[in-house]
């Protein structure tokens, strides 16, 4: 959109924004680095559609991924760049106050990645404080991520699928869902390659179709987790 655009939705009522966040970290050697980003453009774009008075932010790309000195975490395996939490907080909220001075009063956090979702809620939380008295509010949509929260894992249950409703990272849920929204990303002759360094748990037998069911569980819980928000008094 142009500057132009975004002020004509303001003024046509679309006062919510949604900060998508992903990641930039390995994904085994079957998953590209960018998995999260891709995921969360899409999902963060089907949640402002349906809510109909909302619009989408470019997605915050890098975020913390471990130490960078000594490499722990993600930052282990080559091509992934990591956010200390503090900067990665500063760049949240100042995202965030920039909205807010343009006339948004709902900002909207939505992360795809596991190591987001702390900061998110800080940053929320700060700024709710600190806009305690004006219009403007903060959400961290933590329902989104959360497997348990958003239905994946009873639905994986539910399938008979209980060895793979587990915590995992480029596993079954996380190569399902890349492939149902960005499928070239998908070196689909490494699943189940011999060297699994970098992945927690099984990938194979995901598909697209597979991928689509778990987008909409999340889109689902993060729809219902904003509605039930904007709904309170004083939001």
């Amino acid at each position: 959109m142009t500057s132009p655009e975004v002020g004509a939705a303001l003024l046509n009522g679309k006062r919510t924004v949604i900060v998508p966040t992903g990641g930039i970290e390995q994904g085994g050697p079957h998953l590209v680095l960018g998995k999260h980003n891709h995921i969360v453009r899409r999902t963060a774009e089907a949640v402002a559609r349906a809510l109909g008075d909302a619009l989408v932010a470019p997605v915050v790309v890098y975020v913390p991924q471990g130490s960078i000195a000594p490499p722990r975490g993600h930052m282990m395996y080559p091509g992934t760049v990591s956010l200390p939490e503090g900067v990665f907080q500063a760049v949240l909220e100042n995202i965030a106050r920039s909205f807010k001075t343009h006339g948004f009063t709902r900002i909207v956090f939505l992360g795809d990645s596991g190591g987001n979702q702390r900061s998110q809620g800080a940053v929320a939380d700060r700024l709710n404080k600190e806009w305690s008295g004006s219009d403007a509010r903060a959400l961290h949509v933590s329902h989104y991520h959360d497997p348990e929260a958003n239905g994946q894992f009873a639905w994986m249950r539910a399938q008979g699928r209980a060895d793979a409703a587990k915590s995992g990272h480029a596993d079954w849920r996380d190569t399902s869902e890349l492939m149902a929204t960005h499928p070239e990303g998908v070196r689909r002759n490494k699943i189940g390659a011999p060297d699994t360094a970098g992945v927690t748990g099984d990938p194979t037998g995901s598909s697209s179709g597979l991928g689509k069911k778990m987008l909409e569980l999340k889109i689902a819980a993060a729809l219902r987790q904003i509605k039930r928000w904007r709904a309170r008094p004083g939001n």
